[in-house]
């Protein structure tokens, strides 16, 4: 039985834009535009008539934004949403992650000359984000939760909650064995990586590390929109760089993270591997368990693929300790799933639970 075109609804205001989109989705077989909009109000007005699959949203729109169009129907009629924009600069990437925040599932890049040619060359990307996001549950995210970073921001200004409160202070002259805390991710990935960054203090005690995959141009937008949600310092990793405690560092766009025989950082511009990707979370994964071997921590995120599977088993098989999150709490059960599969994971953890996982293993002796 052939299955049903995936319902899609844009919501753009530049004519220009819609109708290349437009033009881009109906070549596709296993697509259908149901409906178009100018703004998040005409959206909100019309979304319930058309229910569509997946929703595809401009960010900067007038009378109603990308940002508010989220909430709104996160809120009200939970459904898959792409944040389709331009919007790549400093000034502007925080408005993007925003979008995530509020319950947009992924981030697409406009092209940024406008022209149907450069449209023509991620037509392939774009329908591939698009059919993934059509298979998503998502839930209702009340209005009410997006002022939880607020007032996660005013408790922290006195303290930590009571757990992490007592197993920081219960811990402090402890030594524990673990020298490193690896982190790979793909779709879905800033999310999960605000909810286990947020939660971890400021002297957390090792370094981190993280291989996100992310369209080319958003990296920075990544780290500064986590920076201001989180108590460790965030930053991209640097060439030669010794990794500190109390720090997440990126892997740098276009080039895997490893480490020397000196343990300070190496940025491989090599090919990339599994489906293509540099940076590599398996390559990083390897690094990490040859040089800090059962001192390490390795944790597989949310994501499409297989990168991270092997990696993590590499850390298993080096004495390591290993995490995947699990199906329930990720948006795209790939990468966890293809480790799991090989055995090579020790802990299957929602991801609310991973953060005190890992204190609870960094502050133990």
């Amino acid at each position: 039985m052939p299955q049903s075109p995936i319902k899609v609804f844009l919501v753009e205001d530049s004519p220009v834009a819609l109708e290349i989109l437009q033009r881009l989705l109906k070549s596709s077989p296993r697509i259908t535009v149901v409906g178009t909009a100018r703004n998040g109000k005409e959206a909100l007005d019309l979304i319930p008539k058309v229910q569509p699959d997946v929703i595809c949203t401009d960010l900067h729109m007038a009378v109603m934004d990308g940002l508010e169009l989220t909430q709104q129907v996160m809120a009200k009629n939970p459904i898959p949403i792409l944040a389709i924009s331009n919007s790549v600069q400093a000034d502007d990437t925080n408005n993007i992650f925003q979008v995530l925040q509020a319950g947009a599932l992924d981030i697409f890049p406009k092209p940024t000359t406008g022209r149907e040619s450069d449209y023509e060359q991620v037509k392939a990307q774009l329908i591939s984000k698009i059919e993934i996001l059509s298979g998503v549950s998502v839930f209702t995210k009340p209005l009410k939760d997006l002022t939880a970073v607020e007032r996660r921001r005013n408790s922290t200004s006195v303290g930590k909650s009571s757990w992490m409160e007592a197993t920081v202070e219960g811990a402090n002259n402890a030594k524990s064995s673990i020298r490193m805390v690896a982190v790979g991710a793909s779709t879905g990935g800033p999310q999960a990586l605000q909810k286990l960054f947020s939660q971890l203090p400021s002297h957390f005690p090792v370094p981190v590390i993280c291989t996100q995959h992310i369209s080319e141009g958003f990296l920075q937008g990544l780290v500064s929109w986590l920076a201001t949600e989180c108590q460790v310092k965030v930053k991209i990793a640097r060439d030669g760089e010794t990794p500190l405690a109390g720090t997440i560092y990126f892997a740098p766009e276009k080039s895997h993270l490893e480490f020397n025989s000196l343990g300070k950082f190496t940025l491989n511009r090599a090919a990339g591997v599994m489906d293509g990707h540099r940076p590599s979370v398996t390559v990083m994964f390897r690094s990490a368990a040859q040089f800090y071997g059962k001192g390490t921590i390795g944790v597989l995120l949310t994501g499409m693929g297989k990168d991270g599977a092997t990696g993590i088993q590499a850390i298993a098989q080096a004495g390591g300790t290993t995490i995947a999150q699990d199906e329930a709490s990720s948006i795209v059960f790939g990468m966890p799933k293809e480790a799991i599969a090989l055995g090579a994971v020790q802990h299957i953890l929602p991801i609310q639970n991973i953060a005190p996982f890992l204190l609870s293993r960094v502050f133990s002796k």
